[in-house]
């Protein structure tokens, strides 16, 4: 249902969501992120891009439990989503009104926008 990868080189959590996602695997997602996140020693103020091109729109009680189940995680710097689904924007944009968070039509822009100014802050 989903790839994570953990790129220390950019601070990036890299997640793309390959399938529809039942209330069930939305909790064992969150609890694998959530787990994943404290071993590869992430901190507040790393890049999120979520890849939502191979789906078009999660089921209302899944992503629901993970918004809720999201609560108090670490603050992403920058949030990019991926889709090109106008129903998914939706859902994206109500239920993630960060002001750091940009949507994209490809993984490819989306990437160049997160990693923009890291080569000079590093």
């Amino acid at each position: 249902m989903y790839t994570v990868d953990f790129r220390h080189d950019l601070n990036l959590l890299d997640v793309a969501w390959t399938g529809l996602m039942t209330e069930a695997v939305a909790h064992a997602y969150v609890e694998d992120l959530t787990g994943r996140f404290v071993r590869e020693g992430f901190r507040t103020g790393y890049r999120l891009r979520m890849d939502f091109s191979r789906v078009a729109v999660q089921p209302q009680d899944a992503v629901l439990t993970i918004n809720s189940r999201f609560q108090g995680f670490p603050r992403a710097s920058r949030i990019a989503i991926v889709t090109t689904s106008g129903i998914a924007r939706l859902q994206v944009r109500r239920l993630m009104p960060q002001p750091y968070l940009s949507i994209f039509d490809t993984a490819d822009a989306a990437l160049e926008w997160l990693v923009r100014d890291h080569a000079n802050a590093a």
